[in-house]
């Protein structure tokens, strides 16, 4: 029975005499009556309350209709208030009891001939989900359509049975009136509707903005973040100040951030976005924080031929250049020495924000072994080590810890003049040699194995002991001293005066005497009973051969001692 049927004038007990037929039922059909009425129609209603879901809105009924607010956000701008009007269109009851609202402001045709000129003029439509079928949906539009699965615009089969219950929007690409065969598309006016939605969006974007958006897509190379209907690329590179190797390292699909509009290219419709531009740059972080000498830790994070790059915090990396690496000239490549993420110490030699750049030391840190050269290798020292190199002028000799020093081609061998080291060394070879000379200011240590070898010096030495009496010839006398050859490049120094004693000026100028005045003169101190020692040092002098006492004999320095023998 409707409100319509229903006659007051009749008389009371022919209304009473359906026992059945109760005032519940008849306001019951009245609401039946006017949802029918009303349903795919436009009804301005009241927004009553706004969910983190749902809207509520009264649409002038006994119940409230409910707009998802999904779809408020859809098709209207800005967020919902509560007290706002809003034309929406009405359909069933969900299953909390409360009318599922549309915000598509379309209307149902009434007949087939709205319906020809909705297919003829391509508009839009709209049309309930009755039920999903094989291949597709049926909706109803006023008359029964089918709508393929794939123009259904819904990708996932999982959500397509909750499509069914729904009120689109479509429209028509297939109408025959005789066979009545009716087929409708929805993805059509999805497409079109986000096109607009992005036009909108796109719009209203500025190069330097801060926007808030959805991470939608990952790839390695970056996110594609939705920013209300427009995608945006966030790029590895952009997403961090440190190394990011892909996206999925930073973001996930679902989260949403904030981000910073780098680039908007209205040709092609592509966003640039960047994260790591909301942060402040490490750079700058790192002119105030480092200085040069000061000693830090890092993580090595890549190698290369030419040195080994050092993260010193995130988005800040200091080079170590392979010359920088060991105070050992020999390292060839960053690899021989580090490893990717080892922590390591390193020292700053250079640093420049600006160019984004810092050289760093890693031999500065193990310690400078030349430091202590002086005082572990003094001059006169012996010292052994390996033949590292070899040159046209000398040997280079590891003395270790990074520290070599080199003989050169003269002090090599005192038995030939050598054209090329090899001549006498090897380069592996183990040698013995004397520190000559150490600089360390140019690091430089000069040694000399010739010095060790042994000479007729070392060798008369060897053979002879103090007090032992020897002959020798003055090969040159220089007032109280003077040298004496002992053998064949043996060269003695000897006193020819008493300590204290110290001959005349006329003795010193005297005129050598001839023999026969020698004679005499010996001859004279013998029958006095003189002594011969006193005229004879008077008399010394060169290319005489004399008897010497060995006073002393220092292997060391390869001195040998005389004194005349009485």
């Amino acid at each position: 029975m409707s409100i319509e049927n229903f006659d007051p004038s009749k008389p009371v007990e022919d209304a009473a005499s359906r026992e059945d037929s109760t005032f519940a039922e008849i306001l019951s059909s009245f609401e039946q009556q006017h949802a029918d009425e009303t349903a795919g129609g436009t009804v301005t209603g009241t927004i009553v309350s706004v969910g983190p879901e749902t809207i509520l809105v009264d649409i002038g009924r006994k119940t409230e209709g409910a707009l998802p607010l999904a779809r408020w956000r859809e098709t209207e701008a800005g967020d919902p208030k509560v007290g706002a009007t809003i034309n929406v269109s009405a359909g069933p009851r969900n299953e909390e009891g409360f009318y599922e609202l549309s915000t598509i402001k379309v209307e149902r045709p009434k007949d087939w001939s709205g319906l020809q000129a909705a297919f003829a003029e391509k508009h839009n439509i709209a049309g309930v989900v009755a039920e999903q079928v094989k291949g597709g949906f049926r909706v109803d539009i006023g008359v029964r359509a089918f709508m393929p699965a794939s123009r259904s615009g819904v990708r996932d089969a999982e959500e397509m049975p909750k499509l069914v219950g729904q009120e689109i929007q479509c429209r028509i690409t297939k109408l025959d009136v005789e066979k009545e065969d009716v087929v409708v598309d929805r993805r059509v006016v999805l497409e079109e509707e986000q096109a607009q939605r992005r036009q909108q969006v796109f719009s209203e974007l500025r190069e330097g903005a801060v926007v808030h958006g959805k991470v939608r897509t990952l790839m390695d190379f970056g996110a594609f973040i939705d920013l209300g209907g427009v995608d945006g690329l966030l790029h590895v590179v952009d997403m961090s100040y440190a190394r990011v190797g892909k996206a999925g390292d930073v973001v996930r699909v679902g989260d949403e951030l904030d981000v910073k509009i780098l680039k908007i290219d209205p040709a092609s419709k592509k966003i640039s976005l960047g994260l790591k531009q909301l942060l402040e740059d490490p750079w700058s972080l790192a002119a105030r924080t480092f200085h040069v000498g000061d000693r830090i830790s890092g993580t090595v994070s890549r190698l290369t031929d030419f040195g080994a790059f050092v993260e010193l915090m995130p988005g800040v990396d200091g080079l170590v250049h392979v010359s920088e690496l060991s105070w050992d000239k020999r390292v060839r490549k960053s690899g021989d020495l580090l490893k990717i993420g080892e922590r390591v110490e390193v020292v700053i030699l250079q640093i420049n924000p600006a160019e984004r750049r810092i050289s760093l030391g890693y031999k500065q840190a193990l310690g400078d072994p030349w430091e202590a050269v002086p005082q572990k290798f003094p001059v006169g020292s012996v010292v052994e080590g390996p033949v590292t190199n070899m040159t046209q002028f000398g040997a280079f000799v590891e003395l270790g810890e990074g520290v070599e020093g080199m003989i050169h081609i003269s002090d090599i061998t005192n038995e030939k003049r050598l054209d090329h080291p090899k001549e006498k060394l090897a380069k592996g070879q183990t040698v013995r040699a004397i520190v000559l000379e150490v600089d360390r200011e140019r690091r430089r240590i000069r040694l000399g194995t010739k010095q060790l070898e042994p000479t007729t010096v070392d060798t008369y030495i060897s053979e002879h002991q103090p007090g032992e009496t020897v002959s020798g010839r003055l090969v040159e006398v220089q007032g109280d001293r003077a040298k004496v050859e002992l053998g064949e490049g043996v060269i003695a120094t000897c006193q020819l005066t008493e300590a204290g004693e110290q001959p005349s000026a006329n003795e010193q100028t005297k005129p050598a005497a001839d023999v026969s005045s020698l004679s005499a003169m010996l001859a004279a101190k013998w029958k006095q009973g003189g002594s011969a020692t006193g005229p004879a040092k008077e008399m010394a002098r060169a290319g005489q051969v004399r008897r010497f006492r060995i006073a002393n004999l220092d292997p060391t320095k390869r001195l040998i001692e005389l004194e005349l023998a009485s």
